[in-house]
């Protein structure tokens, strides 16, 4: 039987197409012959809205979301047909389930929280003397209102003084960027808005020689200094062993709780180290997991 699944991807960067291919390739290793139907809202949130409403009125057997704004709307327009998230940071915050051990209806998936704590440790690490951190993020994902707020609680146990600087869209990251000043180094969290625009922050970032530390892999590999981060493709593969549960075993996502990965590794990139004006330490560089050439 070929079971037909809605693919809802809020946008496209580098982690949440990993996300998507990961899914995918747990599906077909688990032997369910899947017919797609692809959808992507380039990071407009009322092309999610649109997107889940079609889905609500197809035949398909389930729904696959990828990054919070997305499953947000499937949530809300799809109440029979199961629903997966991945790359969400914060279900409950998000409103997606009643609980993260009990979903308690239609919709489960995996979470991407990070290490941001292990992240700013990383970032004063590297960047020693660091007194100030600007962080850019979208206004309109609560993922990244719950990182924000992990970052504040990191930053006082550091010593460190979070500057704020908020997005609507990734056409605006570079003038965010800008509107830092003179801060001491740079946290990206996983936001999808400006990791969407991350060329533009690593370009002011490299001007004023200040380092960027994110929160997944996917800026790192465009320039920024490293990062602790979670593997999404394995996050992906992660939400597909759960899709094949629920479409070969008959498992019900209200009893399925949220998952999250622990399989978190340093990476870094020398060069964009470099670009930035930053000396990696030792201590750093010897226990990376990937480096970025």
């Amino acid at each position: 039987e070929t079971m037909k699944i809605g693919v809802l991807q809020f946008v496209q960067h580098p982690a949440l197409d990993a996300a998507t291919e990961g899914f995918k390739e747990a599906l077909d290793d688990a032997g369910v012959d899947v017919e797609y139907d692809d959808q992507n809202a380039q990071g407009e949130v009322p092309n999610t809205n649109t997107i889940a409403t079609t889905f609500a009125s197809d035949d398909l057997d389930l729904v696959f979301t990828v990054a919070t704004p997305a499953a947000q709307a499937a949530t809300q327009a799809i109440l029979d047909t199961p629903v997966l998230f991945t790359a969400v940071t914060d279900a409950e915050a998000a409103g997606l389930v009643d609980s993260n051990e009990a979903p308690g209806a239609n919709v489960t998936g995996t979470s991407d929280l990070n290490p941001v704590a292990d992240q700013l440790a990383l970032l004063a690490e590297i960047a020693p003397d660091a007194k100030t951190v600007g962080v850019v993020y979208s206004s309109g994902e609560v993922n990244s209102e719950v990182q924000v707020d992990l970052a504040k609680e990191a930053a006082a146990d550091l010593g460190l003084t979070i500057k704020e600087a908020t997005v609507s869209n990734s056409s605006e990251v570079q003038q965010a960027t800008q509107s830092l000043g003179d801060v001491d180094a740079i946290y990206v969290p996983t936001d999808n808005t400006v990791v969407s625009g991350i060329a533009a922050l690593i370009q002011v970032a490299e001007q004023q020689q200040i380092p960027v530390i994110s929160g997944d892999s996917g800026p790192v590999e465009s320039g920024a200094v490293a990062t602790i981060g979670i593997d999404y493709a394995k996050l992906g593969y992660q939400t597909g062993e759960m899709a094949a549960k629920i479409l070969l075993e008959g498992a019900d996502p209200a009893t399925m709780p949220v998952e999250t990965s622990n399989d978190v590794e340093l990476i870094i990139n020398p060069a964009g180290a470099e670009r930035m004006g930053v000396e990696l330490p030792d201590s750093v560089t010897e226990r990376a997991g990937t480096v970025i050439e």
